[in-house]
């Protein structure tokens, strides 16, 4: 198998007292083994444009080690941060030009999915599924 994908819960917090489920679905592939994938759905962008588009889901790619580090200890520079939160959850916020959002995951789910993957390629072994010349082609367009 070298690709991962788990449908997951989560709570979109969307103040101290007001939250709403959806669903996440994460994803990793041995083709891109630094990354992890999470989608969610249309309705729940943060980009007022979103309705236009269609059905599309939106997703977000940061790095497999952010997400490992971000359930013990929080992580993260820039758009993704990851902190573990009270009660056996963990908190990631995804931050876009649109605003911020805050997710609120079980910490038994993320640490499936990160299992899942390291079965496809353990850590530590992601530079050896690297191809340089895709990623190069890709960059190049």
């Amino acid at each position: 198998m070298r690709t991962v994908e788990e449908t997951v819960q989560a709570r979109l917090i969307l103040s101290p007292h007001r939250s709403v489920r959806l669903r996440v679905v994460m994803s990793y592939l041995a083709e891109d083994p630094l990354a992890v994938r999470m989608s969610f759905p249309a309705e729940f962008s943060l980009d007022d444009t979103a309705e236009g588009r269609g059905a599309e889901d939106i997703v977000w790619i940061f790095a497999r080690q952010l997400l490992t580090c971000g359930i013990e200890v929080p992580s993260g520079v820039g758009d993704v941060h990851v902190r573990p939160a009270l009660g056996r959850r963990t908190m990631i916020e995804l931050r876009a030009p649109e605003g911020t959002a805050l997710l609120q995951f079980d910490t038994a789910d993320l640490r499936r999915f990160l299992w899942r993957s390291r079965l496809v390629v353990p850590e530590g072994e992601e530079y050896q599924h690297l191809d340089a010349d895709r990623a190069l082609a890709e960059l190049l367009g």
